[in-house]
This record gives structure tokens, sequence and C-alpha cells, in this order.
């Protein structure tokens, strides 16, 4: 999707291209083409509306109502930060007194667009032409208050601004995901460099980034959206309210908070596990969650939780644990066998064994489903045979 396609899309005639093709889209690609060639569309019209359509509908799942207003290509829908992130972030900068914000590295505008619902006047900038366009258009299309420039981050005079929002290139073309912060663009030797400029700064990182590299004073922020662990947010000078924080966006927001730095309590397994959100466990705060469950690790290195009771956890998957077995695959195919288990789920924390392997190997059969758990305790490679409760 380029922005003259976009160009094209946003006149009278694009409009009723669009309206055209959300009429045929969802059929097979090739019979929808033709469906509006015979419209009279021209095929490079017709290509981009069905695009255009089938992105908005993709759209929805992180941008809501607002997808079907908006522009997008692929790349910047699948980097985009949720409308539902990207809010709560802009709740929190507006409560913080931020009245300006420098938004480094805007992409589509999703963080840009929700500062501006708040009352923040945004200034964003993006190195990509197309991507810088695209996100004017959005801001246009929603009507907020975003001045977008297509610009290199460093060139940006942020100290006039109240506080610097910025979300450094993670991908390079014909490389895809890049995971060493010095090859982020711009380089992490600027982002680093940020706070101190504007002590009310915020980096949005991937959810793998290193606590070391967290600046003196900091909050880190790990964030997940229905158990998906999407982002890593470090909130700086004056933003920052604890040492860690998870945060759990499900039907409901729910908020983990502490030092990072704690120990859990280590004992044996117990009648239950619980299987951590992994914004809790990335953002280090397992042992803050072991103290709210009355909950103890099996291993000291192994991010499982047990109790002899069963406690109600937002922040946890919980399962009842039946059986636990040192690992052995003959005994644990007899065991299933036994059980009549046809259907297993499998997860793993300390192993390396491959589940579709193992499934293969476990030649399982029978009416009945369970969940397996591979991990260590105390050291020791084990199975643990489990129900949801």
């Amino acid at each position: 999707m380029t922005w003259e396609s976009t160009v094209l899309l946003r006149t009278p005639e694009g409009v009723k291209a669009l309206d055209s093709a959300m009429e045929v889209a969802g059929s097979d690609p090739l019979a929808a083409a033709s469906a509006l060639r015979a419209r009279g569309l021209s095929p490079e019209l017709a290509s981009a509306a069905l695009t255009q359509v089938e992105l908005r509908r993709r759209a929805v799942a992180k941008f809501g109502a607002d997808a079907a207003s908006m522009f997008f290509t692929r790349a910047g829908l699948e980097q985009a930060t949720r409308a539902v992130v990207a809010e709560r972030r802009a709740r929190r900068l507006a409560a913080a007194g931020v009245r300006t914000l420098a938004d480094l590295g805007c992409g589509l505008g999703s963080d840009a667009l929700a500062a501006a619902r708040f009352g923040i006047s945004v200034y964003a900038v993006e190195a990509d032409p197309e991507t810088a366009a695209m996100a004017a258009a959005n801001a246009e299309a929603l009507g907020l208050d975003v001045r977008v420039e297509c610009a290199d981050a460093m060139s940006v005079p942020v100290e006039r601004y109240d506080a610097v929002f910025a979300d450094p290139a993670r991908r390079k073309a014909g490389r895809g995901r890049v995971f060493d912060p010095k090859s982020y663009s711009p380089p992490w030797d600027f982002i680093a460099s940020l706070p101190d400029r504007v002590p009310r700064t915020v980096l949005k990182l991937a959810p793998g980034i290193d606590h070391d590299l967290l600046p003196p004073g900091a909050e880190g922020e790990w964030t997940s959206v229905d158990g998906d662990l999407v982002e890593a947010a470090f909130w700086c000078g004056p933003l920052a309210e604890v040492p860690r924080r998870a945060v759990l966006v499900r039907e409901q927001t729910s908020e983990l908070t502490g030092t990072g730095t704690e120990k859990a309590p280590v004992g044996p397994v117990g009648a239950f596990l619980y299987d951590p959100d992994p914004a809790v466990v990335r953002s280090h705060l397992v042992a803050e969650l072991a103290e709210r469950l009355g909950a103890r690790l099996g291993d000291p290195e192994i991010a499982y939780l047990y109790t002899d009771e069963p406690v109600e956890t937002g922040f946890a998957r919980r399962l009842e644990v039946t059986d636990v077995l040192p690992f052995s695959l003959k005994r644990l195919r007899a065991l299933l066998r036994e059980r009549g288990i046809g259907r297993l789920e499998i997860r793993k924390r300390g192993s390396a064994l491959e589940p579709e392997q193992l499934r293969k190997d476990l030649r399982l059969s029978g009416p009945h489903g369970a969940s397996l758990v591979l991990t260590r305790v105390a050291g020791a490679p084990t199975a643990l045979l489990c129900r949801e409760i």
C-alpha cells in the first residue's frame, strides 16, 4: 500500500471504490478484483481499495471503530501500538501534566492519536515518507490535533516539549526483527540519552529488552493483551512511579508492581500450579505474585508457582496437579494410556523437549483430555499431569 494509493482512495472516486470493495471483500481475491473492474474501476484503484478494506478489517482488533476511517500498510499495522495500550499511556501522560509531546518514530500514529485525544499537543515525526503521510492522513481523518512531519528523530529539538515518547524501529528491510538495541533506528545511544535532555521521557521497546538498560531511577513496565506480551516501556524521570510494573489488559486492566528484585520461596510441588502471565514473568514480579497467592516455586529458576489450596487470581493460569513424576517417556506413556488421554496440551518451562515431537512419541489414544507441564523441580526434569480448573 503506497502513499499514492492512499491519496487516490481519499478522492470521491476512491471513497466509492472503498464502498464497493467492502461489498465484495471476503470472496475470492481474483473474483473480487474482477467484480470491481467490471464496475469501471481501474486495476490500480481496485487493488488499492481491496487491500485497504482487508487491512481495515484486520485493524479492528487493534483500533476498534477508528479502523474504518484510517489508512494502513501491512508492516505499519503489525508494528502499531494497540489502541487500548496507547490510550492507557496517554491517560498517564496527561495525568502527569504533559501538555506538549514529541513523538519520535510515530509509525501510523497510534500513540500520537491517543495523546491528542487527551488534550496533548503532539508533534510527531517519522523517517519513512509514506508512513509519515499516512499518519498525517489518519490524524486528519479522525479530526485530531497532531502535526506530523517526515523527519529524522535525531534532528528534533526535543527540549521544546514537556515530554518525549520514542518508539525506535526494531526491524530492518530484508533482516526482519532486530533484537540488539545497538541496531535500533535511531540508535540506542541516542534513545538512551533522551531522559537526560527531557526528564519526562517514555521509551517503547521490545518485550525482551534487558532490565540492565533501564535508565537510573526509571520504571520498567511490561504489558500483555489477552495473554500476549506486546511491549515494554521505560518511564523515566518524574514519570517513574515504581521500579517494575506488569500490566495485564483483558476485559479489565490489572496491574502488579514491585521491585523486580525479590526472591520467591522455594518448596515442594503443591496441588495447584500457577503459570504467570508473561508480563509478570518479564517484569520480574513472580515473587510479588507468589506473596499474593501464598505460593512457592518448585525450582528457584523456573517461574511456575504452587499452592496446596486453590487461590483465585487474574495474574496466572491455574491448573490442578493430578500426577507428579520424574520425566520418563515410558512411564509417562503408560500413565496417559491408563488415563485414556487422547488430547494433550503441552506447556514447558526449563525443558529442552520439543512438544510436537513428544506428542508423536507418546502415541496418544483415548477419549479424555489433559494438560502436561514439562519443567524442573529442585533441578530435576519433571512431568506434571494437570487438569484446568
